[in-house]
Order: C-alpha cells, then sequence, then structure tokens
C-alpha cells in the first residue's frame, strides 16, 4: 500500500491537522511566523502523525484530541530538526535550504524553542496526565539522544550498541509517543500502551536504519539530501560501523579518517567499500527485523482498517526509497 492510500484513511484528520498548524502557531513576531510558514511548506513525510492519527482510530478514540497530539507530535518533530540543522551545519532539508542557511543560527535555535513549548501549550491544554507523562518522559529523553550523538560525532570506534543508544532516542522515542497516543487517550489498559509502545519504538528504529541506509544510495532527488551526508557531518551510522568491522585495514584506514575528519572527499572510495562488505543489506535487513517485530505486536490490536494501516505502514517503512 502507498503512503498516499495510508494518509487517505484518515485525509480528515490529516486535514484537520494541518489546519491546526496553519492556525495554531501564529505569533505576534513576524519572523516566527515567516520561518514556520516556510518550515511547513517544506513537506516531509509527516509519518508521526499520521502514526498518531491511525493509533487513535485503531483504539476507536472519539472527539479531536488525537489532531491536537498529531500536531504537537510535527511541532517537537520539527523543533528537533531545526536544532539538528544547526548543530550538523546541514545546508538541505527536504530538497530545500535548511532554515539556519537562510536566517542563521540564533534564529533556527530560538524558533526551535518557540515550537516546544507551543507543542507542551497544546498537550497540557488536553488535561490528559497520562498523555503529559509520555511526552515529558520523551522529550526529555530525546535530548539525552542528541547528546550521545555529539558524542559519537566524528567518533570511529563508536560500537554498534552506542549506535543504537542513539537512534532508540531519537527516532525511536517519537515513534513510541505517536504510537502509544491512541491508547492514552482511550483510556487503555496497561498492557495495550506497552503493547503501542513497542511497536512505536521497533517502528522508529527500523525507520533511522532505513535513512542511514538510504544516505549512501539513494540520490539527492529522492532523499531531499546529499549522497553522504551523514559521513561529512562525521556520523558513525551503521553501514560505516559494519563496513569499519568487515573491511580490510586498508579500507577502515579510509573510512575512520573520513569520519575524524568529517569528510567526504573519498566518498567514491567508500561507496565501493560499503557495496563491497554488503553494508546496506547489513543495515537493511537489520530494519526488517526491527519491523518484523513491530508487526508482531499488532496481533494483539483489534482488528480494523486502521491495524491494516498500521502493518501497511510499517512495511512502506522499510521498502521505501525516499
Amino acid at each position: 500500500m502507498s503512503l498516499d492510500s495510508l494518509r487517505a484513511l484518515v485525509q480528515a484528520d490529516l486535514a484537520a491537522t494541518d489546519n491546526f498548524l496553519a492556525n495554531e502557531l501564529q505569533s505576534h513576531i513576524p519572523l516566527i511566523n515567516q520561518m514556520i510558514h516556510y518550515i511547513l511548506q517544506s513537506g516531509g513525510k509527516r509519518i508521526r502523525p499520521l502514526l498518531v492519527l491511525l493509533s487513535a482510530r485503531a483504539f476507536n478514540h472519539t472527539g479531536n484530541q488525537h489532531v491536537d497530539l498529531a500536531a504537537a507530535i510535527e511541532l517537537i518533530h520539527t523543533a528537533t530538526l531545526l536544532h539538528d540543522d544547526v548543530v550538523d551545519n546541514s545546508v538541505r532539508r527536504r530538497g530545500n535550504d535548511t532554515a539556519h542557511t537562510i536566517w542563521g543560527n540564533e534564529a533556527s535555535v530560538l524558533v526551535g524553542d518557540f515550537l516546544y513549548s507551543r507543542a507542551f501549550q497544546v498537550i497540557v491544554k488536553l488535561q490528559n496526565l497520562t498523555v503529559m507523562n509520555i511526552f515529558a518522559d520523551a522529550t526529555n529523553l530525546i535530548a539525552e539522544g542528541e547528546v550521545l550523538q555529539l558524542i559519537n560525532c566524528k567518533d570511529p570506534d563508536t560500537s554498534e550498541a552506542s549506535y543504537y543508544d542513539v537512534i532508540e532516542r531519537k527516532t525511536g522515542k517519537l515513534f513510541e509517543v505517536s504510537a502509544q497516543l491512541g491508547p492514552a487517550l482511550s483510556a487503555s489498559n496497561v498492557n495495550e500502551l506497552n503493547l503501542m509502545q513497542k511497536f512505536g519504538m521497533q517502528l522508529g528504529i527500523a525507520y533511522q536504519l532505513v535513512d542511514d541506509a538510504l544516505d549512501y544510495h539513494s540520490s539527492a532527488e529522492e532523499t531531499g539530501k546529499n549522497i553522504g551526508n551523514d559521513l561529512a557531518e562525521g556520523k558513525p551510522t551503521l553501514p560505516l560501523i559494519h563496513a569499519l568491522r568487515e573491511g580490510t585495514p586498508a579500507q577502515a584506514g579510509i573510512i575512520r579518517r573520513a569520519i575524524e575528519t568529517g569528510s567526504s572527499n573519498q566518498l567514491s572510495a567508500i561507496l565501493e567499500i560499503i557495496e563491497s562488505t554488503g553494508a546496506i543489506k547489513y543495515t537493511a535487513n537489520a530494519a526488517k527485523k526491527h519491523a518484523q517485530e513491530a508487526i508482531s505486536v499488532l496481533t494483539h490490536v483489534p482488528e480494523s482498517p486502521y491495524r491494516k494501516a498500521l502493518h501497511d505502514l510499517t512495511q512502506f517503512v522499510v521498502e521505501r526509497s525516499y
């Protein structure tokens, strides 16, 4: 099933989420409005809000609170992207210039803070203690993930375990929150909350693994960022970690120097090493394993078109090329 067909299942909810984002983010500060408009118009797959909406419908939530929380998830995700791009000095995001290259680092960090605080205004307004606790714990762990990634940056000795520690916090956690919000809003039991927590985490890990694989074998037109972008930022992701482990000493030396210097000057040689060591296949297989773990959880969710959509979304995540 395509992403568009999955969106069609909750089309009205997605439209309401977009309206919320357009209407509820207004500020008296023109620069904030200008930057937010640019960021929201730059596209993106909006998978996290979609996950919130599908989860809510799968657990028979009635009302509009899931729309507010889908918007809050997108605000938090966008805030992390603004901060990430400053830390990484990224110049392209979703095929467009990053906000900090247009307005500067200071504005990007501060508008990211605005989006974070606005998200929590939305969350607190719902007065659901379970939901508030989920978000409060998650955003703290996401911040830890950012710091862990910073520590690992330009360190070729980063272990696979340390890499997973980062992506569980940075990416997995927000997927986990998105999946949990359905049962949280529906006052489901603790077991259902725990099941969807596991589903979201496994889906998020799979998503990031595919992202990291795509960085070495998809074009800028497909992904919206240049190939080898992670390498240029000195990020030791799983394809590089595997290639370092499986390559010859000479090959490992090339990759180590590239990570240490944050340089993509040897990109062609590194792409060949990644290919010859099977690093992309290794990463893709890891993604499929985590996706399968996510899918296995869904057998405990009541059967419905929305449960099927969660299954199909998981398949999309591992099969995508962008």
